[in-house]
């Protein structure tokens, strides 16, 4: 039973660091992070790290993408305010 269950996480979590890898738009690349840092705290959990599984939870799933989607929308905001000026 504990090894179907590894094997299963295991499958998720290559399934999204592919998707992760996959996805072009950096805004979804981020959400797509988001659901890699859920799986990976899935497996650490199946894996009998409850501790490992916490912080990958805080930073894997919630940090890290949210840091990633400021700073795009920051480059964005910058870049259309760039082009505006250039108008001018």
């Amino acid at each position: 039973m504990t090894d179907a269950l590894i094997v299963i996480s295991l499958l998720l979590v290559s399934t999204t660091a592919t998707a992760a890898v996959l996805v072009r738009d950096p805004a979804r690349q981020a959400l797509v992070l988001s659901v890699l840092g859920l799986t990976l705290a899935v497996l650490f959990t199946v894996l009998q790290a409850p501790d490992v599984a916490l912080s990958q939870l805080a930073v894997g799933s919630a940090l890290t993408p949210l840091l990633i989607l400021l700073s795009v929308h920051k480059a964005r905001r910058r870049g259309q305010r760039a082009a505006g000026e250039a108008e001018r």
